[in-house]
């Protein structure tokens, strides 16, 4: 079988991401010698809930501002952005995409962040970090596309330093039926490999982590897909998560507004102690 990170990357691979984005940032009337994470966040949050789903989070992790923060999976580095901007930490974001990153890098320039963000291509499972390097971690969307929880967790725990918190904000599975695809994290079950918040739980003790919180956020999901479908139906707008997504964006989302209202998927949040 094919390199399941390579699957992965291609599926999040776009070739002209940084040119589209800068396309619809101009559209919309954004001034780029003055770009704002506001004017990025309807593109550059790319998991459920946007920006809403960020400041809750950020929250939960009641950062002190001296922190050096991990974001495991950044994307295009929206939420490391906000959590940055918000909270005055340095964070330090990976991506399995390269050219997320390249946009990562080159969005944090224009927003004038790039001395507390940076961002580097690397493998979840073998982070190019020492051991207890960071503070805190996120991983905000990303686990879906990885099998080895175990492995993913594990590696984690290692470049945290002791008492560190990690926050997990992820879709995971409820039941055994199977999801309707594509979804915005992949295009069949291939490349998807969700979990139960029970298991993560358990892959979290085993990798030395103790765990608080736990949160089911479907309801909150509701109304974030309600919103999305609406947006997508029509002429798109200038900038927008479909730039992301490409052509298939709107089934993307009505399949999991689908596999929600079924009760297959959970978005859930939880909040861990490295031990």
């Amino acid at each position: 079988m094919e390199n399941i990170e390579k699957i992965v990357a291609d599926h999040y691979t776009i070739g002209n991401l940084g040119e589209n984005i800068d396309n619809g940032l101009i559209a919309s009337g954004a001034d780029m010698d003055n770009l704002t994470i506001e004017d990025l966040s309807v593109v550059d949050e790319f998991h459920i809930g946007g920006r809403a789903a960020t400041d809750y989070l950020i929250e939960k992790m009641n950062l002190s501002g001296n922190e050096h923060v991990l974001d495991v999976g950044a994307g295009i580095g929206g939420a490391a952005r906000v959590i940055a901007s918000q909270t005055g930490c340095h964070v330090t974001g990976i991506d399995l995409t390269p050219e997320y990153v390249a946009v990562a890098q080159n969005l944090t320039t224009l927003t004038r962040l790039e001395d507390k963000v940076d961002f580097k291509t690397a493998s979840a499972l073998d982070m190019p970090y020492d051991d207890e390097t960071f503070d805190a971690a996120v991983t905000i969307h990303v686990a879906m596309n990885i099998a080895d929880r175990d492995g993913l967790y594990k590696e984690i725990a290692r470049v945290l330093k002791k008492g560190a918190q990690l926050c997990i904000y992820d879709v995971m599975k409820k039941g055994d039926a199977p999801l309707e695809f594509p979804v915005p994290w992949a295009e069949n079950q291939i490349s998807s490999h969700l979990r139960s918040a029970k298991q993560v739980v358990a892959h979290l003790q085993d990798a030395g982590f103790v765990v608080g919180d736990v949160e089911d956020r479907t309801d909150f999901a509701f109304a974030y897909f309600d919103r999305r479908i609406a947006a997508a139906t029509g002429k798109p707008a200038p900038l927008g998560p479909h730039i992301i997504m490409g052509p298939s964006a709107k089934q993307k989302f009505i399949n999991v507004r689908a596999n929600l209202d079924a009760g297959r998927i959970a978005p859930t949040l939880i909040m861990a102690t490295r031990k």
